[in-house]
């Protein structure tokens, strides 16, 4: 007499089958996201090397227009750091009016600038003021003579950001325009190994921000 077959045995059979595809299906999943992943990570990194070499040509162009006008006293280069410094020469004594020499330097860095605005929209600049520790005694309030009102550090230090920011957006859109911000910090942000009172301090710093383009970016410019 024959055995007769275990149905049970057939159905474990069967289950533990499916679980195995199943468990298959879930591990080339994961794999495939983390291609996925480590794909798009390499683009970004490729887009944002591409980004800053190109942000490094540009910051060598003016630099080196700087130096064949005989200005590289008014405005110093960072090149790694995407950072120029308007020196205190820029601006009249305790005032945020831009000096006729400066505002022929910045006139001439200034269509540079606007390029790197508009040609992207991953692109930002931040033009942030920063003064010595030296308190205002008196309170300025010749708006003609001073291009600004003020009483303390932190309100010239901005107005002066302000000032040099209009030079630097004057061809650009409100869109673009919108992508240049203005900071001042006042006497809070003194440059490492000099005093906090050195005339070394007063300074404005225009800082160039960029990043990849997402891949929807890239897309619509194709």
């Amino acid at each position: 007499m024959k055995d007769k077959p275990n149905e049970w045995i057939s159905i474990s059979d069967l289950m533990a089958g499916v679980m195995a595809v199943v468990m298959l299906m879930l591990v080339l999943s994961v794999l495939q996201n983390k291609v996925a992943d480590v794909k798009r990570e390499q683009e970004k990194n490729s887009g944002q090397a591409a980004a800053q070499q190109k942000l490094n040509a540009m910051m060598h162009s003016m630099q080196q227009e700087m130096a064949d006008q005989g200005d590289a006293a008014l405005v110093g280069f960072d090149i790694a750091s995407g950072k120029i410094t308007l020196r205190d020469k820029i601006f009249a004594r305790g005032s945020a009016c831009i000096t006729d020499q400066a505002r022929d330097a910045l006139a001439r860095l200034a269509p540079r600038i606007q390029a790197f605005v508009s040609g992207s929209t991953n692109t930002q600049v931040f033009v942030e003021g920063h003064t010595d520790n030296i308190s205002v005694n008196n309170p300025v309030v010749d708006y003609t003579r001073f291009c600004t009102v003020y009483d303390d550090n932190y309100t010239l230090s901005a107005a002066r950001a302000r000032e040099a920011r209009k030079l630097l957006i004057a061809n650009l859109n409100d869109q673009q325009s919108h992508r240049v911000i203005v900071a001042g910090f006042g006497d809070s942000q003194p440059l490492k190994g000099i005093s906090p009172s050195d005339e070394r301090n007063r300074r404005v710093e225009v800082q160039f921000l960029t990043h990849a383009p997402s891949r929807q970016e890239q897309g619509s410019a194709l």
